[in-house]
């Protein structure tokens, strides 16, 4: 009885969560992580954050869900802080380069308290500038070791917080949804897929743009102190 029950249950759900999201599962958090933590400029932040919360909320294991979201989040934390070590002051300069206050504060305070302001990073969501932050403590000399603690420890908490949320309020989530999206759900996260796609293809492109441009900077510098 109990196994119809829950099998009735787990019917109802799937459909308000298309069944290929369902199916990515861990991966999924995994992937939109690395990306979410990666050098590559996204218009849509979060997504890692709500696919935990719907799919834990969906009856994923919650806790794998998290591990694969601070998994993701350290290499591509890794890949941002290396970025910026490789890049130096210079690299961090032309991110923010349109953003001056921010950068000059953002250098004050990766300076002045480099493991504690990563941490708040990794901890807070939008619109804290998190992505600055982490090119910025690979530019200015925050350690490898130091950097991993901090975003791994604050992934931990933001992530393990969601979802334990989604195993306290799953069935409420679901209730709400069945009651005020239905017929809805499987649209709205269709639309929200792609535009997370539109989101990474964008990155991309204006990363190597950007990649391209610094290149090209380099080497008319270059040229001018040979002549």
């Amino acid at each position: 009885m109990y196994s119809a029950a829950k099998a009735a249950n787990s019917h109802a759900n799937r459909k308000l969560v298309p069944g290929w999201i369902i199916h990515l599962g861990a991966l999924g958090v995994f992937g939109s992580a690395l990306v979410d933590s990666c050098p590559i400029p996204t218009p849509l932040p979060a997504v890692p954050d709500i696919l935990i919360v719907i799919l834990g909320a969906n009856g994923e294991m919650p806790w794998l869900l998290a591990l694969s979201g601070v998994a993701g989040s350290l290499i591509g934390g890794y890949l941002t802080w290396e970025a910026g070590k490789t890049g130096g002051e210079a690299m961090f300069h032309h991110y923010m380069k349109n953003r001056r206050r921010w950068r000059d504060r953002i250098t004050r305070w990766v300076k002045g308290h480099g493991m504690r302001t990563i941490a708040i990073a990794g901890l807070l969501p939008p619109p804290l500038p998190t992505m600055p932050i982490l090119i910025a403590a690979g530019a200015l000399g925050t350690t490898r070791r130091q950097y991993l603690v901090a975003f791994g420890v604050s992934r931990c908490i933001r992530y393990g917080l969601e979802a334990a949320f989604a195993v306290l309020y799953g069935h409420q989530i679901l209730h709400l949804s069945r009651e005020y999206l239905a017929g809805w759900s499987a649209p709205i996260l269709y639309i929200f897929i792609g535009l997370s796609v539109a989101a990474v293809l964008f990155g991309i492109w204006k990363f190597r743009h950007d990649a391209h441009r610094r290149q090209n900077s380099s080497q008319e510098q270059t040229g001018s102190k040979a002549a």
